[in-house]
């Protein structure tokens, strides 16, 4: 989606904050019209490269350079009811699939062919803490059940009232202030800042800061978008890396899996920026905010002060200082008439993490001592911490239920640690079901239990059940990619992004 060129604007002076404003205080930023008023996700990214970035403290000439090259949006216009302010800085980051400025031999070369929706795929909430010493990053699914407030469709000027949709449909329906509406009436998290991207920005971004390391422990390969990785470090190029981002068809985890590869980008980029000086390196620095320009949308109150005010507090930020979840989810398929197949959140859950941001908390826990055997683990999909177990014994020998229940609690599966007995006593095989809904889990599950039997049982829910037979023999070792910590299953920049 373009933007109208703007007339040009003097600049304006810079002002220094009150001693009880923000900047002292550590509040949260706020626009000054605050009380007045997708087919991927890598635009996200370059969003919270501009934060980072022009955190940089590089200097006010410099920065209001990136301010001016912004294109402006107003995402709170006539806005009513919402949510109290949070301690610390809301951002709400979005990836549009405009492709208006991407060259005839790029879209080519990187598979960016077809029309835009003009809608959103892949949307970030961040909060920045008080101190401005941690940044949270939440990422929300693109078909998240949502219902949408009462608007106006920006495209046919007809009214409608609330309705259900996926979460990527608000911002075809009703444009950033639609989105804005629909993420905080689902969150419950006042946003104080928008920020979104394009394609183009995104490659000459990633270009400009010389390229993105990601690692990886088994081979990448997407046929729709032509990547193509083997297992191991590479070095990504702008339009490598919008394939690694865009990716969804690597395995079976779709866009669950797609939003852990785009948060294992940002960490990436922000160790890009932080750990080569390119924060503090002026030429460099300006060479990445050219790459940025032209490109980016913001809400009018994230300005030059702005930045310079985060640009004093986060000379120190790392890529250990930046933490990453995904809203827990429920249901991964929740049929919803009109609509199909949308993700349903973990009501519970997601209000517990959602509050947690507001309370200006870390999502994630004290890192665990490494696990001895864990360089031996087989890789799987889902880390063992996020599937539910209960274990049944299918054989005539008592205590084996138990046994088989601590030696999956032991390599990390979220066991019920109360084994019952099989109404069959006489299974020869082991078997797994599951509702077919889990089935990544229910894969990753029976690489820990070699030679057993998946079937599959509808509507039987999140949980899998394991009824040991008499070919049991040991419980392998597994882990995922990245494990994920406490409650919400996040992890921090320093643990995704290549050692």
């Amino acid at each position: 989606m373009t933007t109208p060129p703007r007339s040009p604007r003097p600049p304006r002076p810079r002002r220094v904050p009150p001693r009880h404003g923000p900047a002292r205080t550590g509040g949260p930023l706020r626009s000054r019209r605050q009380d007045e008023r997708p087919r991927w996700g890598m635009r996200v990214a370059t969003g919270l490269s501009v934060l980072v970035l022009g955190a940089g403290g590089i200097g006010h000439a410099v920065v209001t350079q990136l301010e001016s090259g912004i294109g402006r949006v107003d995402p709170f216009r006539d806005m009513k009811n919402r949510p109290s302010g949070s301690r610390g800085m809301n951002l709400l980051l979005v990836g549009t699939d405009g492709r208006d400025s991407i060259t005839a031999d790029q879209k080519k070369k990187f598979r960016l062919g077809g029309a835009p929706c003009h809608c959103t795929d892949t949307l970030m909430l961040v909060h920045l803490s008080r101190d401005r010493r941690r940044a949270s990053v939440v990422s929300l699914p693109r078909d998240s059940y949502a219902v949408v407030p009462a608007h106006t469709d920006r495209t046919t000027g007809k009214g409608h009232a609330a309705h259900p949709v996926k979460l990527n449909a608000a911002y075809a329906e009703g444009g950033p202030t639609l989105t804005v509406r629909t993420v905080e009436q689902l969150t419950g998290v006042k946003i104080d800042h928008y920020l979104e991207a394009d394609f183009t920005s995104f490659m000459k971004t990633v270009d400009a800061l010389g390229g993105v390391e990601i690692c990886t422990v088994r081979p990448l390969k997407d046929t729709y978008t032509g990547l193509n990785l083997p297992a191991g470090t590479h070095a990504l190029s702008g339009g490598e890396a919008l394939q690694y981002v865009r990716s969804r068809h690597v395995d079976g985890a779709a866009d669950l899996g797609r939003m852990q590869r785009q948060q294992k980008f940002v960490a990436a980029v922000i160790e890009r920026a932080t750990s080569k000086g390119v924060l503090l390196n002026p030429v460099k620095f300006q060479q990445v905010v050219s790459a940025m320009l032209g490109s980016v949308r913001a809400d009018e109150g994230f300005g030059t002060e702005q930045m310079l005010e985060l640009g004093s507090a986060m000379r120190g930020f790392t890529a250990a200082s930046s933490e990453f979840a995904s809203v827990p989810v429920g249901d991964p398929s929740f049929p919803v008439k009109g609509i199909g197949s949308t993700v349903k959140w973990d009501t519970a859950r997601a209000a517990a993490l959602f509050r947690t941001l507001r309370e200006d908390k870390p999502l994630t826990s004290a890192k665990p001592a490494a696990a001895p055997a864990a360089s031996k683990a087989r890789v799987v999909d889902v880390a063992p911490q996020q599937i539910r177990v209960q274990v049944y014994n299918g054989t005539p020998h008592a205590g084996l239920g138990k046994k088989v229940d601590g030696a999956l609690r032991a390599t990390g599966f979220n066991t019920t640690e109360a084994p019952l007995d099989g109404t069959v006593r006489t299974l020869a095989r082991t078997l797994i079901t599951y509702d077919p809904r889990w089935d990544r889990s229910a894969k990753s599950l029976a690489t820990a239990l070699p030679g057993s039997e998946l079937r599959a049982v509808a509507g039987q829910g999140a949980t899998l059940r394991v009824t040991v037979g008499a070919d049991w023999t040991t419980v392998v070792p597994v882990r995922a990619e990245t494990v994920p910590r406490g409650t919400f299953h996040a992890v921090t920049g320093d643990e995704v992004v290549c050692p």
